[in-house]
């Protein structure tokens, strides 16, 4: 390594590190908790057999060690046999090298798998050391790609901060879009509502009385979750799933793991018909964050898919202080919910060259293309009033 005071060590799953060392680097004093990034979450991940190498998702954990030998930082990181699961689409970059007589599989991913959710990848357990241990982790993931002559390393939905830092450092930048909704303060979900434009409103409280007709919608977090609720959530999330993209990435054990181990970090909007359940909305809970994540539905009931998803999950943050909900990847149809488009990032480092130089181009055009849209809809689609009407 750089450094004569750090080595990295690689590991091949997470356990290996421990769970006190990496939630201390991925959770530095009191800093912004972030479940997709805990120890907890990657865990259930490996341990349910969902993240690991059977699936094209072989862990390769780094852990960067002081000069005492404790661990200073942290990263996940995978060696991946394709590109799904990440929400950072790089087929055409895939199909364009492989058809030129590259090798593009197996890549390299730092993510957290199955999450197009914006959270810190470069964990640093010393906040006045985070350039120094971001350098140690970035030169050591460069290290494991020249070990196993892999052309791809990718870093997908880093924060801000890192996403600027690895381009500093030579990486290529890549910017998306997503909607969130943002809390300014809102005492309640109806203060929300008057923000909003006249029609916006009328249409939002019709969308949820008519969604919610006939229906029981509850919240469950913490010892209210049972193995039943997972059950009946699993049934939705395979059918969707299966629907949508052909195989579902989660099992079943998975989120037994998860309500056993963060049952506290859980929102579950389930929605019961005729004492049966017929539709739910998995979220994850954040120090200052609402996450959405998986939806599914047995019955087709009108709007309850914004009902279960967006308006109870804006409903939560407002009643729990929280800062912002993040509703997944996709879907302008939010942005008449109240969620505006929001900036979302990755990093890439390619080996070769004669790829390099082509997607570079491209990833310049497509950021200021990206941003462009961004402003346009925030513009002509914000369902919020304008200053003074």
């Amino acid at each position: 390594m750089s450094s004569p005071t750090v080595s990295v060590s690689v590991h091949r799953r997470i356990a290996e590190i421990g769970r006190k060392d990496w939630d201390a680097c991925a959770t530095p004093g009191g800093a912004t908790y972030n479940p997709f990034v805990s120890y907890d979450f990657l865990d259930c991940l490996e341990e349910s057999g969902c993240a690991v190498e059977r699936t094209g998702w072989g862990p390769q954990h780094l852990a960067a060690h002081d000069d005492t030998g404790a661990v200073a930082a942290v990263a996940p990181l995978y060696l991946k046999s394709h590109s799904q699961g990440e929400y950072i689409f790089d087929h055409a970059w895939a199909d364009a090298y492989e058809r030129a007589g590259g090798r593009y599989y197996p890549k390299l991913v730092s993510a957290s798998p199955f999450s197009p959710v914006t959270g810190p990848r470069l964990l640093v357990r010393d906040i006045a050391q985070v350039e120094r241990g971001r350098q140690w982790l970035l030169q050591a993931a460069l290290t494991v790609c020249d070990r196993f002559g892999v052309c791809a390393f990718g870093v997908n939905f880093p924060t801000e901060d890192e996403w600027r830092f690895m381009g500093r450092h030579g990486m290529l930048l890549r910017q998306n879009q997503q909607y969130h909704w943002l809390n300014p303060g809102y005492a309640t979900f109806d203060e929300f509502l008057a923000a909003l434009s006249s029609g916006r409103r009328k249409t939002i409280r019709r969308e949820r009385r008519d969604a919610a007709a006939g229906l029981e919608i509850v919240q469950l977090s913490g010892s209210d979750l049972t193995e039943a609720h997972w059950d009946a959530f699993f049934g939705f999330y395979m059918d969707t799933g299966s629907r949508k993209w052909g195989r579902p990435y989660l099992n079943r054990r998975f989120f037994s793991l998860l309500g056993e181990r963060m049952a506290d970090r859980v929102l579950l909007v389930m929605a019961k018909k005729g004492g049966r359940w017929i539709a739910g909305a998995l979220n994850l809970i954040g120090s200052d964050c609402l996450y959405g994540r998986n939806w599914g539905c047995l019955e087709d009931v009108p709007f309850l898919h914004f009902e279960l998803c967006y308006y109870q999950a804006i409903d939560y943050a407002i009643t729990h202080g929280l800062a912002r909900v993040e509703a997944g990847a996709q879907g302008q149809h939010k942005i008449a919910r109240g969620y505006l488009p929001s900036a979302v990032y990755s990093a890439h480092y390619i080996a070769d060259r004669a790829l390099r130089a082509p997607v570079a181009r491209f990833l310049e055009e497509e950021r200021r293309s990206v941003q462009g849209e961004m402003d346009w809809l925030a513009e002509e689609y914000s369902p919020f009033r304008q200053v003074g009407s």
